[in-house]
């Protein structure tokens, strides 16, 4: 980075009423990065420039892979939209680790975490143990990651049996540490009531921190994209204003049904104040951007955050 650029970069966001503890860790602000653009913990210090509270890498696996063939991401500009079929790439748990190691800001990293693609799902909880046992010591909290729709098989764990058995591993390995770091579930905007009624059991049942909702829909409704195009695409996870709706639907449903009993940070579709005053108002504690900000720019973070400043009373 140009020398003295930071100082020109960062907004005036460091002020204590922007502040919001959850589950233990108190976030600058409630606008966070969300996981898929900083996979490999490549530029936490310059992103944290931009005014973000919080930045979640990843999704991280055991192994290196190099995700799917390209193309794999495709702009949908008629939709403000993004649909992707990165297919987890990244460089591995131990590079990613290097690279934390040497980070200069103080900002809060959550750490996404999955399965390598070769991985047989039957043997998908040692690939979450490996990442994190590994990552425990360099980030501030945990995501698991079942509902990415472009490994193939992975959202099979979103099911009861096999995802309260994986929640259980870790929060078993969280115990036996010293000091306890959040550990959260990230689920898909495609799961029905009732599937998200069991997210809710299961949740309490293993006693995690919270939840991430939603990841990428493969829904392809009501979009202005010419129908062609879409075919030509392909499958993906489609994210942007598309799944705004969706996405504000879980948080409120999951925040009643559990009768507030966890903490959830909203993601999807978030590409104005209007939007992450929604996702607040459906119960979300926290938010993250990804395809908002890939649209409108670094300038949003910093409107959301003095939107919730002049208008703090909404948000208590």
């Amino acid at each position: 980075m140009i020398p003295g650029v930071k100082h020109f970069l960062r907004p005036n966001l460091n002020d204590v009423t922007f502040e919001k503890e959850v589950f233990g860790l108190k976030f600058k602000n409630r606008v966070g990065l969300a996981a898929g653009f900083d996979k490999n913990a490549q530029y936490i210090d310059e992103l944290a420039c931009l005014g973000f509270g919080f930045i979640e890498i990843g999704t991280v696996t055991p192994r290196p892979q190099p995700g799917n063939p390209k193309p794999r991401l495709f702009r949908l500009k008629k939709d403000s939209a993004i649909i992707n079929r990165m297919g987890f790439n990244n460089d591995g748990v131990d590079k990613v680790i290097e690279r934390l190691k040497k980070r200069k800001s103080n900002i809060i990293i959550g750490g996404n975490i999955g399965k390598n693609k070769v991985t047989p799902n039957e043997k998908a909880v040692s690939d979450y143990e490996i990442c994190f046992n590994k990552l425990f010591d360099h980030v501030d909290y945990f995501v698991v990651n079942v509902s990415s729709p472009n490994t193939p098989n992975l959202r099979d764990l979103q099911e009861k049996e096999p995802l309260t058995k994986l929640l259980q591993r870790l929060q078993d390995l969280n115990n036996e540490k010293s000091k306890q770091k959040p550990i959260l579930l990230k689920i898909a905007p495609d799961l029905t009531n009732e599937q998200l009624d069991d997210i809710v059991e299961i949740v309490q049942a293993t006693k995690i921190a919270g939840v991430i909702a939603t990841n990428t829909t493969i829904s392809r409704d009501k979009l202005k994209t010419e129908k062609r195009k879409i075919e030509i695409i392909g499958n993906g996870g489609l994210s942007g204003k598309p799944v705004k709706t969706r996405s504000k639907e879980v948080v409120n449903y999951l925040k009643e049904k559990s009768n507030n009993a966890f903490p959830i940070i909203g993601v999807g579709g978030i590409h104005s104040t209007a939007d992450a005053k929604e996702k607040l108002d459906a119960g979300a504690d926290l938010i993250q951007l990804y395809t908002g900000f890939i649209y409108e720019g670094p300038a949003l973070i910093t409107q959301i955050n003095q939107s919730f400043h002049l208008k703090s009373q909404d948000f208590n």
